[in-house]
């Protein structure tokens, strides 16, 4: 099994950013990056930086985060639809995984959850969620929501935050083994380190079948 190391950021990518990862942990395979811009929280992706990192052979994996309350089918449904409306703005290819940001503080419910993977089987993008499975509601809601609805489970990929392993280079990433729910999931990333002293990054790995599934 193909393994892929990646960053996520919110500050935009640009030489200097790129620079400062690539001199201290490698050339990324991919990076993670917001689809808007949400005071406080993250600088949004634009046109210009998803060529720039095209240029340099990395792939984009797009994240939505402009939502506080992921509560209700159809507060779920309304956050897909905006996620989406972006993905194409910034001309994000078909195909290409979504991840919901729903942070350990979030009081995620099943309902939600099915509203933005519903929402996103019937557009041209795939439904994500970048998730703590041990620390907040997240889990419960998941499973809860696999339950309801099958096509949650076939059609969601999830990206798991844990355990925490701490940052590290490409050369020494470890092995692919992200926190799983106790219901069946796709989890295709794992985010194994956060917060990089020296550049504004995490450190991520990311399966080969969700690296096609990348811009």
């Amino acid at each position: 099994m193909a393994v892929f190391w990646g960053v996520d950021s919110t500050v935009n990518a640009n030489e200097e950013v790129l620079l400062c990862v690539q001199r201290n942990f490698g050339i990324p395979d991919f990076w993670g990056r917001y689809l808007s811009t949400v005071p406080n929280a993250s600088e949004g992706l634009t046109k210009d930086e998803l060529r720039f990192l095209r240029s340099k052979g990395i792939k984009v994996m797009p994240i939505y985060n402009d939502f506080n309350n992921p509560v209700g089918r159809q507060e779920g449904k309304v956050m897909a639809r905006n996620a989406i409306y972006h993905a194409r703005r910034l001309g994000i290819r078909k195909g290409t995984v979504i991840f919901a940001n729903v942070e350990r503080f979030h009081e995620a419910d099943a309902e939600w959850l099915i509203g933005w993977v519903e929402t996103f089987y019937t557009s041209s993008y795939r439904a994500g969620f970048y998730h703590d499975p041990m620390v907040g509601g997240f889990h419960s809601a998941y499973c809860e929501a696999v339950q309801k609805e099958e096509f949650v489970k076939n059609q969601a990929v999830l990206w798991s935050a844990k355990p925490e392993k701490g940052i590290s280079t490409k050369r020494s990433k470890p092995k692919f083994n992200p926190k799983k729910p106790r219901c069946p999931g796709l989890v295709w990333a794992w985010q194994y380190g956060r917060d990089a002293k020296v550049c504004p990054i995490d450190t991520n790995l990311a399966e080969e079948k969700l690296f096609n599934l990348m811009h």
